[in-house]
Protein backbone atom coordinates (compact mmCIF):
# COMPACT_ATOMS: atom_id res chain seq x y z
CA UNK A 1 0.00 0.00 0.00
CA UNK A 2 1.42 3.49 -0.96
CA UNK A 3 1.41 6.20 1.70
CA UNK A 4 0.94 8.82 -0.84
CA UNK A 5 -2.33 6.74 -1.95
CA UNK A 6 -3.44 6.71 1.71
CA UNK A 7 -2.99 10.27 2.27
CA UNK A 8 -4.51 10.91 -1.27
CA UNK A 9 -7.96 9.01 -0.31
CA UNK A 10 -7.72 10.39 3.40
CA UNK A 11 -8.35 13.92 1.49
CA UNK A 12 -10.33 13.39 -1.13
CA UNK A 13 -11.97 10.20 -0.78
CA UNK A 14 -12.19 9.32 2.94
CA UNK A 15 -15.18 7.43 2.28
CA UNK A 16 -13.10 4.95 0.49
CA UNK A 17 -11.62 1.61 2.34
CA UNK A 18 -8.32 2.68 3.51
CA UNK A 19 -7.59 -1.28 3.52
CA UNK A 20 -8.12 -1.33 -0.46
CA UNK A 21 -5.87 1.23 -1.18
CA UNK A 22 -3.13 0.45 -4.20
CA UNK A 23 0.04 1.95 -5.60
CA UNK A 24 0.40 5.21 -8.05
CA UNK A 25 0.75 4.42 -11.44
CA UNK A 26 2.53 7.51 -13.87
CA UNK A 27 3.67 4.55 -16.30
CA UNK A 28 0.25 2.74 -17.77
CA UNK A 29 2.41 0.30 -19.80
CA UNK A 30 1.77 -2.75 -17.94
CA UNK A 31 -2.29 -2.36 -17.64
CA UNK A 32 -2.79 -5.49 -16.68
CA UNK A 33 -1.08 -4.50 -13.23
CA UNK A 34 -3.37 -1.78 -12.26
CA UNK A 35 -6.48 -2.25 -10.18
CA UNK A 36 -9.74 -1.55 -7.64
CA UNK A 37 -7.77 1.06 -5.18
CA UNK A 38 -4.54 1.71 -7.20
CA UNK A 39 -4.36 5.13 -8.77
CA UNK A 40 -3.15 6.79 -12.26
CA UNK A 41 -1.29 10.37 -11.77
CA UNK A 42 -1.71 11.76 -14.99
CA UNK A 43 -1.72 15.83 -15.69
CA UNK A 44 -1.24 16.75 -12.50
CA UNK A 45 -4.64 14.98 -11.66
CA UNK A 46 -4.93 11.81 -10.05
CA UNK A 47 -7.46 9.33 -10.78
CA UNK A 48 -8.34 6.42 -8.32
CA UNK A 49 -9.45 3.17 -10.59
CA UNK A 50 -12.71 1.45 -9.24
CA UNK A 51 -13.02 -1.13 -12.09
CA UNK A 52 -12.26 -2.05 -15.27
CA UNK A 53 -15.09 -1.50 -18.00
CA UNK A 54 -17.20 -4.26 -19.53
CA UNK A 55 -18.13 -5.17 -22.89
CA UNK A 56 -21.29 -6.28 -23.40
CA UNK A 57 -22.72 -7.61 -26.77
CA UNK A 58 -24.67 -10.95 -27.08
CA UNK A 59 -25.22 -11.43 -23.65
CA UNK A 60 -21.75 -11.98 -23.00
CA UNK A 61 -19.61 -9.52 -20.90
CA UNK A 62 -16.23 -9.00 -21.24
CA UNK A 63 -13.82 -7.56 -19.61
CA UNK A 64 -11.53 -4.68 -21.28
CA UNK A 65 -8.36 -4.38 -19.05
CA UNK A 66 -6.83 -1.63 -20.28
CA UNK A 67 -10.33 0.82 -19.63
CA UNK A 68 -10.63 2.46 -16.26
CA UNK A 69 -13.35 3.36 -14.99
CA UNK A 70 -11.94 6.16 -12.70
CA UNK A 71 -12.89 8.95 -10.11
CA UNK A 72 -10.39 11.99 -10.09
CA UNK A 73 -9.49 12.71 -6.09
CA UNK A 74 -9.58 16.47 -6.65
CA UNK A 75 -12.54 16.93 -8.62
CA UNK A 76 -14.75 13.79 -7.52
CA UNK A 77 -15.61 13.68 -11.12
CA UNK A 78 -16.14 10.27 -12.80
CA UNK A 79 -14.18 9.44 -15.73
CA UNK A 80 -12.95 6.64 -18.15
CA UNK A 81 -9.05 6.24 -18.53
CA UNK A 82 -8.30 4.86 -21.36
CA UNK A 83 -4.98 2.76 -21.67
CA UNK A 84 -2.70 2.14 -25.01
CA UNK A 85 -3.78 -1.42 -25.85
CA UNK A 86 -2.70 -3.01 -29.88
CA UNK A 87 -4.35 -5.63 -31.60
CA UNK A 88 -5.13 -6.06 -35.36
CA UNK A 89 -7.31 -8.65 -37.24
CA UNK A 90 -8.55 -9.31 -40.51
CA UNK A 91 -12.62 -8.98 -41.33
CA UNK A 92 -14.25 -10.05 -44.34
CA UNK A 93 -16.42 -8.96 -46.26
CA UNK A 94 -18.07 -10.59 -49.20
CA UNK A 95 -14.82 -11.51 -51.44
CA UNK A 96 -13.08 -8.41 -49.50
CA UNK A 97 -10.67 -8.56 -46.57
CA UNK A 98 -9.79 -5.47 -44.43
CA UNK A 99 -7.28 -5.13 -41.85
CA UNK A 100 -8.49 -3.85 -38.70
CA UNK A 101 -6.43 -2.01 -35.96
CA UNK A 102 -6.77 0.00 -32.40
CA UNK A 103 -4.78 2.93 -33.17
CA UNK A 104 -4.55 5.45 -29.72
CA UNK A 105 -2.85 8.32 -31.84
CA UNK A 106 -6.27 7.85 -34.58
CA UNK A 107 -8.60 8.50 -31.08
CA UNK A 108 -6.88 11.27 -29.68
CA UNK A 109 -6.97 13.44 -33.23
CA UNK A 110 -10.68 12.48 -33.31
CA UNK A 111 -11.12 13.85 -29.73
CA UNK A 112 -8.83 17.02 -30.35
CA UNK A 113 -11.24 17.42 -34.15
CA UNK A 114 -14.65 17.06 -32.00
CA UNK A 115 -14.49 18.59 -28.97
CA UNK A 116 -17.56 20.93 -28.01
CA UNK A 117 -19.65 18.72 -30.80
CA UNK A 118 -22.01 16.37 -28.74
CA UNK A 119 -22.64 13.96 -31.48
CA UNK A 120 -19.60 12.60 -30.27
CA UNK A 121 -18.13 11.41 -27.19
CA UNK A 122 -15.97 13.93 -25.10
CA UNK A 123 -12.75 14.06 -23.79
CA UNK A 124 -9.16 14.90 -23.53
CA UNK A 125 -6.19 13.03 -24.25
CA UNK A 126 -2.82 13.02 -22.85
CA UNK A 127 0.35 10.80 -22.35
CA UNK A 128 2.22 9.09 -19.05
CA UNK A 129 5.63 9.01 -18.22
CA UNK A 130 6.22 6.57 -20.42
CA UNK A 131 4.79 8.44 -23.52
CA UNK A 132 1.75 6.10 -23.86
CA UNK A 133 -1.47 7.90 -25.24
CA UNK A 134 -3.93 7.89 -22.83
CA UNK A 135 -7.37 9.38 -23.63
CA UNK A 136 -9.42 10.58 -20.56
CA UNK A 137 -13.47 10.51 -21.34
CA UNK A 138 -16.41 11.59 -20.23
CA UNK A 139 -19.37 8.85 -19.67
CA UNK A 140 -22.42 9.80 -21.73
CA UNK A 141 -25.22 10.09 -19.88
CA UNK A 142 -27.49 7.96 -21.43
CA UNK A 143 -28.58 3.90 -23.21
CA UNK A 144 -27.52 2.28 -25.93
CA UNK A 145 -29.65 3.25 -29.00
CA UNK A 146 -30.44 -1.18 -29.79
CA UNK A 147 -31.07 -1.77 -26.14
CA UNK A 148 -33.79 0.99 -25.95
CA UNK A 149 -35.25 -0.42 -29.56
CA UNK A 150 -35.12 -4.05 -28.31
CA UNK A 151 -36.59 -3.18 -24.92
CA UNK A 152 -39.77 -1.59 -26.76
CA UNK A 153 -42.82 -3.89 -26.20
CA UNK A 154 -45.09 -3.24 -29.14
CA UNK A 155 -45.33 -4.74 -32.89
CA UNK A 156 -43.42 -3.75 -35.33
CA UNK A 157 -45.95 -2.52 -36.87
CA UNK A 158 -46.75 0.07 -34.00
CA UNK A 159 -43.10 0.62 -33.92
CA UNK A 160 -42.53 1.28 -37.67
CA UNK A 161 -44.98 3.68 -37.74
CA UNK A 162 -45.37 5.28 -34.42
CA UNK A 163 -41.78 5.15 -33.23
CA UNK A 164 -39.26 5.01 -36.31
CA UNK A 165 -39.83 7.91 -38.04
CA UNK A 166 -38.01 9.88 -35.06
CA UNK A 167 -35.59 7.35 -34.77
CA UNK A 168 -34.66 7.62 -38.59
CA UNK A 169 -34.83 11.30 -38.48
CA UNK A 170 -31.69 10.87 -35.42
CA UNK A 171 -30.20 8.42 -37.31
CA UNK A 172 -29.79 10.59 -40.38
CA UNK A 173 -28.05 13.50 -38.33
CA UNK A 174 -25.86 10.29 -36.71
CA UNK A 175 -25.06 9.47 -40.66
CA UNK A 176 -23.85 13.09 -41.15
CA UNK A 177 -21.73 13.44 -37.59
CA UNK A 178 -19.65 10.19 -39.31
CA UNK A 179 -19.77 12.46 -43.06
CA UNK A 180 -18.40 14.89 -41.16
CA UNK A 181 -15.54 12.76 -39.70
CA UNK A 182 -14.87 11.55 -43.24
CA UNK A 183 -14.53 15.28 -44.75
CA UNK A 184 -11.73 15.66 -42.38
CA UNK A 185 -10.05 12.69 -43.56
CA UNK A 186 -10.77 10.84 -40.32
CA UNK A 187 -12.87 7.56 -39.66
CA UNK A 188 -14.85 6.47 -36.91
CA UNK A 189 -13.26 3.14 -37.36
CA UNK A 190 -15.39 0.80 -35.58
CA UNK A 191 -19.42 1.82 -36.15
CA UNK A 192 -21.70 -0.72 -34.33
CA UNK A 193 -25.29 -0.62 -33.04
CA UNK A 194 -23.67 -0.39 -29.42
CA UNK A 195 -21.78 2.46 -29.97
CA UNK A 196 -24.56 4.99 -31.01
CA UNK A 197 -25.79 6.11 -27.50
CA UNK A 198 -29.00 8.38 -26.51
CA UNK A 199 -28.24 11.03 -24.19
CA UNK A 200 -31.19 11.21 -21.55
CA UNK A 201 -31.20 14.87 -20.99
CA UNK A 202 -31.28 15.75 -24.29
CA UNK A 203 -32.33 12.86 -26.40
CA UNK A 204 -29.47 13.28 -29.24
CA UNK A 205 -27.36 10.20 -30.72
CA UNK A 206 -23.76 10.12 -29.26
CA UNK A 207 -21.22 7.93 -31.48
CA UNK A 208 -18.03 5.98 -29.12
CA UNK A 209 -15.55 4.66 -29.04
CA UNK A 210 -13.08 5.53 -32.23
CA UNK A 211 -10.11 3.87 -31.19
CA UNK A 212 -10.20 1.31 -33.98
CA UNK A 213 -9.00 2.28 -37.88
CA UNK A 214 -8.85 -0.09 -40.84
CA UNK A 215 -7.13 -0.83 -44.07
CA UNK A 216 -9.58 -1.03 -46.99
CA UNK A 217 -8.65 -0.60 -50.25
CA UNK A 218 -11.59 -0.50 -52.03
CA UNK A 219 -13.04 2.57 -50.00
CA UNK A 220 -11.48 4.20 -47.51
CA UNK A 221 -14.18 4.67 -45.51
CA UNK A 222 -16.18 1.52 -46.93
CA UNK A 223 -16.18 -0.21 -43.29
CA UNK A 224 -17.71 2.73 -41.30
CA UNK A 225 -20.28 2.69 -44.18
CA UNK A 226 -21.44 -0.97 -44.05
CA UNK A 227 -21.57 -0.15 -40.05
CA UNK A 228 -23.78 2.32 -40.95
CA UNK A 229 -25.45 -0.29 -42.88
CA UNK A 230 -25.97 -2.71 -40.53
CA UNK A 231 -27.37 -0.05 -37.68
CA UNK A 232 -30.17 0.87 -40.12
CA UNK A 233 -30.95 -2.17 -40.79
CA UNK A 234 -31.48 -3.48 -37.28
CA UNK A 235 -33.20 -0.28 -36.52
CA UNK A 236 -35.81 -0.95 -39.27
CA UNK A 237 -35.97 -4.80 -38.04
CA UNK A 238 -36.57 -3.38 -34.62
CA UNK A 239 -33.75 -5.99 -34.57
CA UNK A 240 -31.52 -8.31 -36.11
CA UNK A 241 -34.22 -10.85 -37.63
CA UNK A 242 -32.18 -13.95 -37.89
CA UNK A 243 -33.53 -17.71 -38.20
CA UNK A 244 -33.63 -18.33 -34.58
CA UNK A 245 -36.18 -15.31 -33.54
CA UNK A 246 -38.07 -15.88 -37.00
CA UNK A 247 -41.15 -17.89 -34.68
CA UNK A 248 -41.25 -15.45 -32.11
CA UNK A 249 -41.78 -12.46 -34.76
CA UNK A 250 -44.66 -14.88 -36.46
CA UNK A 251 -42.91 -16.00 -39.47
CA UNK A 252 -42.31 -19.49 -40.16
CA UNK A 253 -38.85 -20.48 -41.66
CA UNK A 254 -36.59 -18.18 -43.74
CA UNK A 255 -36.92 -20.63 -46.94
CA UNK A 256 -40.60 -20.90 -46.63
CA UNK A 257 -40.88 -17.22 -46.12
CA UNK A 258 -39.03 -16.83 -49.52
CA UNK A 259 -35.80 -16.18 -48.62
CA UNK A 260 -32.42 -16.23 -50.46
CA UNK A 261 -28.98 -16.17 -49.88
CA UNK A 262 -29.26 -12.65 -51.99
CA UNK A 263 -31.56 -11.00 -48.93
CA UNK A 264 -29.21 -11.63 -46.35
CA UNK A 265 -26.61 -9.34 -45.15
CA UNK A 266 -22.94 -8.93 -46.96
CA UNK A 267 -21.65 -9.06 -43.56
CA UNK A 268 -23.53 -11.27 -41.28
CA UNK A 269 -24.46 -14.02 -43.31
CA UNK A 270 -27.50 -14.76 -41.30
CA UNK A 271 -29.20 -11.51 -41.03
CA UNK A 272 -32.07 -10.54 -43.09
CA UNK A 273 -31.60 -7.46 -45.18
CA UNK A 274 -34.65 -7.73 -47.75
CA UNK A 275 -36.73 -7.18 -44.40
CA UNK A 276 -39.87 -6.04 -46.94
CA UNK A 277 -40.29 -9.61 -47.39
CA UNK A 278 -41.45 -9.88 -44.07
CA UNK A 279 -42.85 -6.94 -43.43
CA UNK A 280 -44.48 -5.40 -47.04
CA UNK A 281 -45.32 -2.14 -45.19
CA UNK A 282 -41.77 -1.06 -45.21
CA UNK A 283 -41.87 1.96 -48.35
CA UNK A 284 -39.52 0.19 -51.37
CA UNK A 285 -37.66 3.19 -51.77
CA UNK A 286 -36.46 2.69 -47.88
CA UNK A 287 -36.02 -1.19 -48.26
CA UNK A 288 -33.62 -0.29 -51.77
CA UNK A 289 -31.35 1.11 -49.30
CA UNK A 290 -31.08 -1.52 -46.88
CA UNK A 291 -30.55 -3.88 -50.34
CA UNK A 292 -27.22 -1.79 -50.57
CA UNK A 293 -26.04 -3.76 -47.82
CA UNK A 294 -27.14 -7.18 -48.97
CA UNK A 295 -25.10 -10.48 -50.07
CA UNK A 296 -26.80 -9.34 -53.53
CA UNK A 297 -26.13 -6.11 -53.81
CA UNK A 298 -23.36 -5.03 -56.89
CA UNK A 299 -23.85 -1.29 -56.03
CA UNK A 300 -22.09 -0.16 -52.73
CA UNK A 301 -22.43 3.62 -51.57
CA UNK A 302 -18.85 4.92 -51.68
CA UNK A 303 -19.28 7.98 -49.41
CA UNK A 304 -22.29 8.94 -46.22
CA UNK A 305 -23.27 11.43 -48.71
CA UNK A 306 -24.63 8.91 -51.45
CA UNK A 307 -25.96 6.93 -48.45
CA UNK A 308 -28.21 9.91 -46.92
CA UNK A 309 -29.35 10.95 -50.74
CA UNK A 310 -31.38 7.90 -50.57
CA UNK A 311 -31.64 7.85 -47.28
CA UNK A 312 -33.05 11.55 -46.50
CA UNK A 313 -36.03 11.45 -49.02
CA UNK A 314 -37.18 7.80 -47.25
CA UNK A 315 -38.41 10.39 -44.43
CA UNK A 316 -40.91 12.07 -45.25
CA UNK A 317 -42.57 9.22 -47.53
CA UNK A 318 -42.43 7.42 -43.93
CA UNK A 319 -44.00 10.47 -41.85
CA UNK A 320 -46.67 10.16 -44.80
CA UNK A 321 -47.39 6.73 -44.04
CA UNK A 322 -47.47 6.86 -40.65
CA UNK A 323 -50.27 9.72 -41.09
CA UNK A 324 -52.17 6.91 -43.26
CA UNK A 325 -51.56 4.36 -41.00
CA UNK A 326 -53.45 5.83 -37.88
CA UNK A 327 -56.23 8.02 -40.05
CA UNK A 328 -56.26 3.66 -41.56
CA UNK A 329 -56.47 4.83 -44.95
Amino acid sequence: MSEEVRDLVRRFMPEFPVARCGQIYTDTTEFMNIDYGDVIRLGGLHYMVLRDEMERRFGIEDPKYWVKRCRVLETGERRIVKLVFHENFPLRIGSMEVRCFRSPEKEARILNLVRGDHRFMQGQPTVDSRGNIVRILELVQGRRLDSIVEGLEMTHRDYFFQVFPDILERFIDACEAIGFLHSRFEKHGDIRRDHLWVEHATGRYCWIDFDYTFDFQENPFGLDLFGLGNILVFLVGKGDLIREVFRDRGFTTPEEMGLVHEDHSIVFANRVVNLRKLYPYIPEQLNNVLMHFSAGTFVYYDSVDELLAELRPCLPLLRQAARAERAGT
